[in-house]
């Protein structure tokens, strides 16, 4: 049997119609930890039978979920990704790549649409417009906070991160940065998500979402 070289956290509120198909693309040494945020649709027993471990976090939130599951994670290098189907597992080894080989402690999956609706346009313009201040104020040039990403276990408990709403991924960016890790992008698909979007797929959720972010990125400039 393949030792676990990676645990990939996927937070999960209602995904059954996805899940099928995102664990059955977990590469060899790939573990899956379905965090369930309050699932309604079996979304966790479904997850369960495909051979998950499956994590229950009851308080909501998906800053909650992705911590959940970096708690329960074991293995050397954590990994994060939605659960909606819309990246790919199996490209997980161009984002761990650079991380095993030593040339990055964080890497982030820079998503390149698939198709024409894969990235909702006012998704897009708040990405680009949270990237352009990201550069501004940290110096990194990273061109998309996705949610594909990552770092080293221990690393990443270190960062001591507090936000369990929709700005956890970018307090781990920014902890990161001050911190002085090497970051990274690197290029991965992105395709229409299965269901209906809770976050960047709705105007409301994108403004939920900026909002977080942007109390962030105040505290950063103190």
């Amino acid at each position: 049997m393949t030792p676990i070289q990676v645990d990939l956290v996927l937070p999960c509120l209602n995904e059954a119609g996805a899940l099928p198909w995102v664990l059955s693309r977990l590469p060899e040494g790939y573990r899956a930890i379905v965090v369930d945020n309050g699932s309604t649709d079996g979304s966790a027993e479904i997850a369960a039978a495909a051979g998950a471990l499956v994590v229950h976090e009851e308080r909501r939130g998906f800053g909650a979920a992705a911590h959940a599951g970096l708690l329960a994670a074991t293995a050397p290098i954590v990994a994060f990704c939605d659960a909606d189907a819309s990246m790919d597992p199996a490209e997980l080894p161009r984002i761990v790549g650079p991380i095993l080989a030593g040339d990055a402690d964080l890497v982030l999956g820079r998503r390149r649409p698939t198709t024409r609706g894969s990235w909702p346009l006012h998704a897009r313009l708040a990405n680009s417009s949270l990237s352009w201040r990201l550069r501004r104020t940290t110096g990194v040039n990273i061109h998309d906070l996705g949610p594909m990403r990552a770092a080293r276990r221990p690393a990443l408990l270190s960062l001591d991160l507090q936000d369990r709403r929709s700005g956890y991924p970018l307090e781990m960016f920014l902890r990161a940065s001050d911190a002085g890790w090497s970051i990274r992008e690197v290029d991965t698909s992105y395709s229409p998500r299965v269901g209906r979007s809770k976050v960047t797929g709705t105007i409301r959720g994108t403004v939920t979402a900026i909002g977080d972010m942007s109390a962030l990125l105040r505290e950063a400039r103190k």
